[in-house]
């Protein structure tokens, strides 16, 4: 029998503190949620990708009476950022949550989000870099790896 334990570390920085690498990263996610179609859950979610040659792009969730068509803001900005600069790696990515006008406390990326960061970092072998923007705090996360430590990968 081996018995094994998943453990990371993350830096969480008070928002009048963040560094100022990551300052614009972050107000772009925050302004990316006025793009939000969320209509049925008005919860709001706004991301914003950084690419390594300097472009930052953004997405916002987009929500559908069929739930299950519905997109993320995380899956919108990585997919808007692979079909416009297929060939440029992603740095990092900011994701921010609200209801109304009100920011969150940070919050997470779904279990599809997750595993589709896991991905692009698989694919690019580099770590994507998550900032969790909450209403008083920012989360920054070395790498989306450590959010799903058992990702699918089939070895394609």
């Amino acid at each position: 029998m081996k018995k094994d334990t998943f453990a990371f570390s993350f830096i969480e920085y008070n928002n009048d503190e963040v560094p100022a690498l990551w300052y614009n990263l972050i107000e772009k996610a925050k302004m990316s949620l006025g793009g939000s179609n969320s209509d049925y859950s008005h919860f709001k979610v706004g991301a914003a990708v950084l690419l390594e040659n300097g472009v930052v792009v953004c997405g916002a969730n987009q929500e559908n009476v069929s739930f299950p068509c519905s997109t993320c803001a995380e899956r919108s900005a990585l997919n808007y950022a692979r079909s416009n600069y297929p060939n440029v790696n992603v740095t990092a990515i900011a994701i921010v949550a609200a209801r109304g006008d009100e920011i969150e406390d940070s919050i997470s990326p779904c279990g599809l989000c997750r595993q589709s960061i896991v991905d692009v970092e698989n694919r690019q072998q580099s770590c994507i870099t998550v900032l969790l923007v909450g209403k008083f705090a920012t989360r920054i996360i070395d790498s989306a790896g450590f959010l799903l430590p058992l990702a699918f990968d089939a070895k394609i």
